[in-house]
């Protein structure tokens, strides 16, 4: 299979070298955008009711070797809360909280780039998002480009380590960099491929969001989680999570990654997944050509 041509290795967690940039000695001279990783989908919604799409909490994700962070947020009395949809349906606490987990883990690490993407759900204004980012202690490690970056311009993962901006961080809507200068507008650098799929197959790798653009010179993140559609309402599909969540076969993240090398002609640069740490996606590491 073609996906499995372009990995160099599949490691577990823990099992790694000193030193090493997110794991692994190969990575640390690869450009940011020429390494493909897991993430978590939802990541701050963790247990077992239909709107939690996690089983491990946040420090457990990192420590696991998820190195992509994708959470939704919502606003409540004025203030960013990590909440589901609306606050109303679930609120799993304030961003800043989420924020300094992430700050306190990226301190005892020092060798980890870690990428956040936040949804913005009601619109705020980014200076609110600057604000947790500056409470939580986390935009001490926080990376600004130059200026707006090609594929090819993007530092290594050495680079990012020396420096200590090991924090890349995207918003959906709303980013403004002549604002909050290290909080990037994530389609001006990504496509994403559809979202609550219910096909357990997985079967397109079409791009979906941003309407209206070709993927051209932009990197590549997979929705590759399952949702059920109970009556008109999708919740995760967790029975079906240990071959959503397979390195092989029909709907799996390598069968899903397969189909978007040959549809782009190169890897994904971010894959999504529900429940990390059932099936194969938790012992993934991998590296693109």
């Amino acid at each position: 299979m073609m996906f499995f041509k372009v990995v160099l290795s599949f490691l577990f967690a823990g099992s790694v070298a000193a030193i090493s940039c997110n794991g692994n000695a190969a990575l640390c001279s690869r450009k940011y955008s020429n390494v493909t990783q897991i993430g978590t989908h939802d990541s701050a919604f963790v247990g077992i009711l239909p709107t939690d799409n996690q089983y491990e909490s946040l420090t457990s994700q990192l420590n696991a070797g998820i190195r992509f962070l994708q959470a939704q947020t919502h606003v409540k009395n004025g203030a960013l809360e990590m909440c589901h949809t609306t606050c109303a349906e679930l609120d799993t606490g304030t961003l800043v909280s989420y924020l300094t987990t992430i700050t306190t883990w990226m301190a005892a690490n020092p060798n980890e780039v870690v990428t956040l993407l936040l949804t913005n759900g009601d619109g705020a204004a980014v200076s609110l998002f600057g604000a947790a980012m500056t409470s939580s202690g986390l935009s001490a490690y926080a990376y600004t480009p130059p200026s707006k970056l090609a594929m090819a311009d993007w530092p290594t993962l050495q680079e990012l380590i020396d420096k200590d901006t090991r924090l890349v961080m995207f918003l959906d809507y709303g980013a403004n960099t002549a604002t909050v200068p290290y909080i990037l507008n994530e389609f001006a650098y990504f496509f994403e491929t559809a979202y609550d799929v219910t096909d357990p197959k997985f079967s397109s790798c079409a791009l979906d969001r941003p309407s209206g653009n070709s993927g051209a010179g932009l990197m590549m993140i997979v929705n590759h989680f399952l949702d059920l559609d109970i009556f008109g309402i999708l919740i995760p599909d967790t029975f079906a999570d240990s071959t959503t969540n397979a390195a092989t076969g029909t709907g799996s993240i390598g069968a899903q990654a397969d189909l978007c090398i040959s549809t782009w002609g190169r890897t994904p640069n971010f894959i999504l997944v529900d429940n990390f740490n059932i099936g194969k996606s938790a012992s993934l590491r991998l590296i693109s050509y």
